[in-house]
């Protein structure tokens, strides 16, 4: 798989997939965004590929938009372009890695700035250097946090703290992120690879049916009333259950009952690698 803008390397079921353009932070041009869209498309169906990790080349994640190809050069000369440009990068984020059938993890490792606040919210989970720098930029140009930066805002942040970063384009590094829950946690730059990797690792191992069913279950529910929750949920167990063709019941609850493992305090894979 080659891609102008995007690298993807994939080793032990985990893809890393690297925004290229370290030369200009990552951000994102129209070259990037036409990548990243194919980019999920090709690992969809890829078995080899069981986990996703986003990030960035060099000292960058993404600068957000690239602001003379996106803007610049597009919304005022090329309006259709723009407008198709628009539509596509709401789409790759906001629908396909938002909704994913795999697990992603953003690793943040460095700057992340304005567009690039709904990369990092679209994973499901998010881990950053403790170097690492966020800002919301747009304000110091005359912008505001526009297209999905906005609902990343409303979706992520506590309301003070959406309001005193996107109107003073203040800078914030990763621990900051991580105490305001913009990221699971942060650790140092030199560990982050490692740290993220044996995560993927650990998330790798799980039943991909079971992985897809939380997924799902969480993203659907958060637009659900309780009742319709409960029978989405319901629904899901019973697709799971067809999927695996009972494998939960069968074999994961089976050998907790034969006292082969404790669910509480390990995964069922483990038992799976034994009998292997």
């Amino acid at each position: 798989m080659r891609y102008e803008t995007v690298l993807v390397d994939i080793e032990e079921k985990i893809a890393k997939v690297t925004m290229n353009r370290p030369d200009k932070k990552n951000a994102m041009n129209p070259q990037l965004i036409v990548d990243m869209s194919q980019v999920l498309e090709d690992l969809r169906y890829n078995d080899d590929a069981k986990v996703l990790v986003l990030t960035g080349a060099g000292n960058s994640f993404c600068a957000g938009m690239d602001l003379k190809e996106f803007f610049h050069e597009l919304k005022g000369k090329k309006p259709q372009e723009y407008d198709r440009m628009w539509r596509l990068l709401q789409e790759w984020r906001g629908r396909t890695l938002r909704f994913y059938p795999k697990p992603t993890i953003a690793m943040v490792n460095g700057y992340c700035f304005g567009g690039a606040f709904p990369n990092v919210e679209c994973c499901d989970i998010a881990i950053a250097a403790d170097e690492a720098m966020f800002g919301l930029s747009e304000i110091n140009f005359g912008l505001f946090p526009g297209g999905h930066v906005s609902k990343t805002l409303a979706n992520m942040f506590r309301p003070r703290d959406a309001l005193l970063y996107g109107m003073t384009g203040r800078q914030f590094n990763g621990k900051k992120a991580a105490e305001m829950g913009f990221v699971n946690y942060s650790v140092p730059l030199a560990q982050l690879e490692t740290e993220v990797m044996t995560l993927a690792k650990e998330i790798a191992g799980k039943d991909a049916h079971a992985l897809k069913a939380t997924k799902d279950a969480y993203r659907h529910s958060l637009d659900m009333g309780w009742e319709a929750a409960l029978n989405y949920s319901r629904a899901k167990e019973d697709e799971l259950y067809l999927a695996q063709n009972g494998a939960w019941v069968e074999s994961g609850i089976g050998d907790f009952m034969k006292g082969l493992y404790k669910p509480g305090l390990g995964g069922h894979e483990e038992i799976e690698k034994k009998s292997g």
